[in-house]
């Protein structure tokens, strides 16, 4: 199984105090869940939000809040706390943390572990949106940036407090990806193994219009592919992701083009090319209604439901495959199946014309679609591979050193 970039690496965490404090237990579920160790500090005000016992038991390390504990400074001292780990990360780093970390203030554990270390840090701030555009806050903001710390977000949109605006904390999925990346980058000085080569991706589904208000889709959640997305980048391929309708952030280092249909999509797929790869992971609805209302459709009582006459779609994959120039070099295909998963996958690749076909179960029974696990089987004129149950970023991680491997090969044989 491909390791994960984070595997052994050990984070320290420091929380901060805001509402935006739940999000980290989220994040430290997902670090552990790729194999990285977290050991985390809490402020304070963190307690008012967040328990101790909480962040300890998803961490699986106790929790270092007070600097002068001195069974904590026996067994871990605040100097060698921050200096044990392979990063810090912040989050969610309030006004007050940022002003302490710009102006050297170390008044208690998490302000003096910020002044003693010497990795890296990253933080992910999360304020009130009057108090992120003060100028004080600005001025830090930029001050912390000259010094070399990294932020991921704030992001926009609804507060806590009622306003809307920038200072909403980047979400754990963000934040883990940054995190990544910077590991990434750590672990592939040189660019990658991917390095020269261009992908293109298609993930999420596409939404057909009914009328104004309405569409057809399906329920993919598009996870798959933005995980396949940052994994490549990762290797350092020039990563462009074609993706329809998500909530989902755009992965770090990727060139995003977002669309809603399925003729959209084929377009910015030919504008993407030439690729060296193309990975259609998007679950592309095979049929559009014909002609969509100008207007929202209106259910009057005693009338018959209007009849929707369906049109198919243009075919993605196939027309990739099929290309006579700009061909990818290697062309995949994904295949969610409800039955006979394998034989339907076979079957696939052949009329399609790929070179690789990744197929999944996502009956109901399995959770699937759209959710944090998957079960794949990679399809290729050479064979079947069968792939245990993993998170999907695994998933990735994995698909994108086979083709790693894949070009290593070919060019060997060259």
């Amino acid at each position: 199984m491909a390791e994960s970039i984070l595997s052994g690496r050990r984070v320290l965490l420091i929380i901060g105090g805001g509402i935006a404090a739940y999000k980290s237990l989220e994040l430290i579920r997902r670090l552990r869940e790729r194999g990285a160790s977290v050991r985390a500090i809490m402020t304070a005000a963190a307690h008012e939000f967040v328990t101790p016992l909480s962040v300890s038991s998803l961490s699986g390390d106790k929790v270092y809040a007070d600097l002068f504990d001195l069974t904590d400074e026996a067994e871990m001292g605040h100097i060698e706390l921050s200096r044990d780990a392979d990063l810090l990360v912040v989050a969610p780093a309030t006004a007050d943390l940022m002003a302490k970390m710009a102006h050297g203030i170390a008044g208690d554990l998490a302000s003096t572990a910020l002044l003693a270390t010497d990795k890296k840090v990253l933080i992910a701030p999360a304020m009130n949106v009057r108090m992120w555009t003060h100028r004080a806050t600005q001025r830090n903001f930029e001050t912390l940036l000259a010094d070399g710390v990294d932020f991921v977000g704030p992001n926009e949109g609804d507060m806590a407090c009622g306003e809307y605006g920038p200072g909403r904390m980047a979400e754990p999925a963000e934040i883990l990806a940054a995190i990544e990346a910077h590991f990434a980058a750590l672990a592939f000085p040189g660019g990658g193994p991917l390095k020269g080569k261009r992908v293109l991706i298609t993930s999420g589904p596409t939404h057909e219009p009914i009328d104004p208000v309405r569409y057809l889709a399906n329920r993919s959640s598009g996870k798959q592919g933005y995980a396949i997305a940052q994994a490549m980048a990762r290797l350092g391929a020039e990563t462009v992701l074609v993706s329809g309708p998500t909530n989902l952030p755009s992965p770090p280092g990727v060139t995003m083009t977002r669309v809603e249909t399925a003729r959209e999509m084929l377009s910015a797929c030919e504008a993407a090319l030439p690729a060296d790869i193309a990975i259609c992971a998007a679950a592309v609805a095979d049929w559009r209604v014909a002609s969509d209302a100008e207007q929202k459709l209106k259910k009057q009582p005693g009338e018959q439901a209007p009849a929707l006459m369906l049109v198919e779609n243009p075919d993605i994959l196939a027309t990739l495959s099929h290309l006579t120039t700009n061909r990818p070099r290697l062309v995949i295909g994904f295949a969610a199946e409800t039955e006979k998963v394998i034989e339907h996958a076979v079957a696939k690749r052949q009329r399609k014309g790929c070179d690789w076909i990744v197929a999944n179960d996502v009956s109901p029974a399995t959770g699937v679609m759209g959710g944090d696990l998957n079960t794949v089987h990679l399809i290729t004129r050479e064979g079947q591979e069968d792939w245990p149950l993993l998170p999907k970023q695994a998933v990735a991680e994995r698909l994108a050193r086979r083709i790693a491997d894949h070009f290593s090969t070919a060019k060997a044989a060259e």
